[in-house]
């Protein structure tokens, strides 16, 4: 008899430990199933727009957040897609070509587009020269898998008809060279208007901002719609 009560009294604890066991083990899966519900609710935008632009898409002379760029990400917010503005003011095609590479294996973006030009051209570049480094852009981010959406600009009149005319015509040769959506002329309704644009005549002020992101949304929003974004 005392065998037999021993062994009772040695399987209890043995029966307590197995009970508080199996409630870690349920905890732990419990943390485990939220911190999963918690992971799928934040994860990752599944795809990713650059950016590649001059002070024009930088938002010089005005706050950063009140860019057209920085709109643009606001505009999307809540949706799988992230913005990243890798604009740079002064930028030119020749340095644009040469961030690329880099920018594309770092980012992986489903589509890159490409504001710049202007720089050149007010510099007088070759019409070759700009044309040939947008096209190069247009190959690098194909290559790498990525759509492309041109931006169009205009350069001021004076520089001459038959150069502002070539380079004008750029864009739109791209354009429909390698059937790239494009938005015409980014500083439409804008550039024309002294109460849109700051004193230099060049860049536009915060004002004018939301009108530059309404040029590309209409370019970029049936974009996104027909890939169901």
């Amino acid at each position: 008899m005392r065998t037999h009560n021993s062994l009772k009294l040695n399987f209890a604890p043995l029966h307590r430990a197995h009970k508080r066991l199996i409630f870690l083990a349920l905890f732990g899966l419990t943390l485990i199933a939220l911190a999963t519900t918690k992971s799928f609710g934040n994860e990752a935008p599944q795809h990713h727009i650059l950016v590649l632009g001059d002070s024009l898409s930088a938002a010089y002379g005005i706050p950063r957040q009140d860019g057209w760029v920085a709109l643009l990400s606001e505009e999307l917010n809540g949706s799988n897609i992230k913005v990243t503005n890798a604009s740079i003011s002064g930028e030119t095609t020749d340095g644009g070509l040469r961030a690329l590479p880099q920018l594309l294996d770092q980012l992986n973006p489903s589509l890159v587009l490409i504001e710049l030009g202007a720089n050149d051209g007010l510099r007088g570049f070759p019409i070759t020269t700009i044309k040939q480094n947008l096209d190069k852009m247009i190959a690098l981010s194909r290559q790498s898998q990525a759509d492309v959406m041109l931006i169009g600009i205009h350069i001021p009149t004076n520089y001459g008809r038959r150069y502002t005319q070539a380079f004008h015509a750029i864009y739109h040769q791209l354009a429909d060279q390698h059937n790239l959506a494009l938005v015409p002329f980014l500083l439409d309704g804008v550039a024309l208007k002294p109460e849109l644009m700051q004193d230099d005549g060049l860049h536009p002020k915060s004002t004018g901002q939301p009108l530059m992101l309404d040029n590309v949304m209409q370019i970029l929003s049936p974009y996104l719609s027909k890939r169901g974004l």
